[in-house]
């Protein structure tokens, strides 16, 4: 069985947020302890796993994504990693279907190799400033919102990108505020730069303390910075060591996500399924 590994949100190896995908030949997924096995020997923040679906449904591939520690709900840049792996094998073409727990997702190559995937949008609920979560981060929140069931994060406002950037924090504390993570942005200093918005994710609570490019949170981005900027199109950076820019656009009850992927490794699995 192959293994291809894939930095995602970017066209240079590297950097982005690299994923792990297993294209499956069968007709069903093997046991979940062994896919989670899996993960945890790839040891990336997410590993995706998908196999074909029979013809004429509503989707054309099953797709789960596994942390190195359980199973999640939604994943936007193991998702691109996937389709980037269908397309560039010739496994997929044009406009691609897949099946999760968090309904049809969609995935469209463009001619240049971008991928856009069609997400369902997070629906924010603003709430109090949890106990702790300041000192946690070594930052004053300005906001925070509930970004829902799909993501599960706290969203978390900051006072300029510098102070995002800054950030060094307690770990520990943050896996008690949030049942997925913690997603902290501000708004550009420079948005000449090419963005108009930072972020930075930190994910404890499912095994990964710093998340180099979240797809999925840019889901609850979107709609929160389009409601300040009054624009359905924005890029986000993600700050974090490797970097990756993700371009959102607002459409309703869907958010589309577009960026770059490149394989990296190309290896097989050793021992059977």
């Amino acid at each position: 069985m192959r293994i291809r590994i894939v930095d995602t949100f970017t066209d240079r190896p590297f950097t982005g947020n690299p994923a792990g995908v297993l294209v499956l030949d069968s007709a069903a997924f093997p046991g979940d302890d062994r896919l989670q096995h899996i993960a945890m020997e790839l040891n990336l923040s997410e590993t995706a796993f998908t196999h074909p679906l029979p013809p004429g449904g509503e989707a054309d591939w099953a797709l789960r994504w596994f942390t190195p520690a359980m199973e999640v709900d939604m994943c936007g840049h193991a998702t691109l990693a996937t389709a980037h792996v269908l397309h560039t094998t010739g496994a997929a073409s044009g406009t691609v279907r897949f099946s999760a727990r968090c309904g049809v997702l969609t995935a469209a190559a463009h001619p240049d190799g971008a991928i856009t995937l069609d997400f369902p949008t997070s629906p924010l609920a603003p709430e109090p400033v949890p106990a702790g979560l300041a000192a946690a981060l070594g930052a004053e929140p300005l906001c925070v919102h509930d970004t829902g069931p799909h993501v599960g994060d706290l969203l978390v406002e900051l006072s300029d990108e510098a102070t995002v950037r800054a950030l060094t924090p307690d770990l520990a504390v943050l896996a008690e505020v949030s049942r997925r993570g913690v997603i902290v942005t501000a708004a550009a200093a420079d948005p000449s730069l090419g963005y108009d918005f930072v972020s930075r994710g930190f994910f404890p609570r499912v095994g990964i303390d710093e998340d180099p490019v979240t797809g999925s949170a840019h889901t609850a981005l979107a709609p929160f910075w389009a409601a300040r900027f009054g624009r359905d199109e924005l890029t986000g950076l993600q700050a974090s060591a490797r970097s990756g820019l993700v371009r959102t656009a607002l459409r309703g009850g869907r958010t589309l996500l577009t960026g770059d992927a490149v394989t990296v490794i190309d290896g097989e699995l050793l021992t059977a399924l």
